[in-house]
């Protein structure tokens, strides 16, 4: 199979994983706080990828180690944390769409980091896309006046993490194996993972008679199997093959799958807030299009 159909194969299955990761995280919050939700996404994930790739984590050179750590600390120790503090107050739907800032966070920081040069097109594009994001926001809050629509800011400084990690990934560790930057990203990140899990009293009111505890506790390990554990692979492998802007490009597809989700578990969506998607989504175009 050519590298042209493999990398559109993985950018719709980590689609239909990260679109579905949304959704999992509400569910998993109605037994879990933000931090425990975050922490144990964190140390499931740690776990599963050290089982299979700990022997190739010696493989990894002394000048690859720094970009290891910050790419799992950017990558998934705050995003973990972020989003699901995120969903304590604006639905798992609107979290997917504002995720779809990815791609102009990774020009922007192109930019202004990587020195990528940009044309007038793109300029337009971030311009456009940002328009969207604030019609978005506003109109979720009157939508949903319960809903404290500051923490989308949670969901943003998270897109801009995943841009950096993927400028980081592509830049300095394309020679390194897909499983072995996941396992490396999970090694250092496990132990302060596991003391926020301590410090949110989760073993002293740990009780499998709780039966949302139980549910949760499932969403959790699906999400950290399939919506982080494979999927950080995959995606890894994506940016290798591919581009920066194209890898991030998963982002598009997400909201549809998050979406369909959110509306079968009752979220509200309304029309004005569906023209924003599309606004943010022709302003990703736009900043991706080539000439």
């Amino acid at each position: 199979m050519s590298t042209n159909s493999l990398k559109w194969i993985y950018l719709v299955i980590l689609s239909i994983i990260w679109g579905s990761s949304f959704i999992l995280i509400k569910k998993s919050l109605i037994g879990l706080t933000p931090y425990q939700l975050g922490s144990l996404r964190i140390i499931i994930t740690g776990l599963i990828l050290l089982i299979f790739g700990y022997s190739s984590i010696k493989n990894i050179k002394k000048d690859k180690w720094f970009w290891i750590i910050i790419s799992g600390f950017l990558g998934s120790f705050f995003p973990s944390f972020f989003f699901a503090i995120a969903e304590t107050e604006i639905d798992s739907a609107i979290a997917s769409i504002l995720n779809s800032l990815v791609p102009l966070n990774t020009i922007l920081l192109g930019l202004a980091v990587f020195k990528i040069t940009s044309t007038r097109r793109q300029v337009i594009g971030v311009i456009i896309g940002f328009i969207g994001t604030a019609i978005l926001i506003f109109r979720g809050a009157e939508l949903n006046p319960n809903q404290n629509y500051w923490y989308a800011t949670f969901v943003i400084v998270s897109t801009l993490m995943y841009a950096t990690n993927v400028n980081i990934i592509k830049k300095h560790l394309q020679d390194v194996k897909p499983l072995t930057i996941a396992a490396g990203n999970f090694l250092p990140i496990i132990v302060p993972a596991f003391i926020i899990l301590c410090y949110t009293d989760f073993f002293s009111e740990f009780n499998l008679e709780n039966d949302d505890l139980k549910w949760s506790l499932g969403y959790v390990f699906i999400l950290s199997l399939f919506g982080t554990a494979i999927a950080k692979v995959l995606f890894n492998k994506l940016v290798q093959i591919s581009t920066p802007v194209f890898a991030s490009s998963v982002t598009y597809l997400m909201p549809i799958i998050a979406l369909l989700w959110g509306v079968l578990d009752g979220e509200s969506f309304s029309w004005t807030q569906g023209l924003a998607t599309v606004i943010i989504l022709l302003g990703v175009y736009l900043a991706n299009r080539k000439k």
